[in-house]
């Protein structure tokens, strides 16, 4: 479960060179990409785990929507679009 999918180039970069709110965000992002890896490397998981998985699995899915927003906003605002 790479997260390549959450590059930290071009607008990305400035915003979180300059904005604590998206840093936030990226590092929570990158957080839960942490637990999910811990997670997707056990042998098994119980039914708890596999419950927290989809959870993780979910708030990463809404963080990286916000980031997008975010940088299409900053786009948007600075005529980048």
């Amino acid at each position: 479960m790479a997260d390549a999918d959450l590059q930290l180039d071009g607008p990305k970069a400035a915003l979180f060179q300059n904005d604590e709110v998206f840093r936030q965000l990226v590092s929570e992002h990158h957080a839960l990409d942490q637990h999910l890896r811990h997670l997707s490397g056990l042998s098994y998981l119980s039914s708890e785990q596999q419950f927290e998985e989809a959870a993780l699995k979910k708030r990463k899915l809404a963080l990286k929507d916000r980031i997008e927003a975010t940088v299409r906003g900053q786009a948007t605002a600075t005529g980048s679009a």
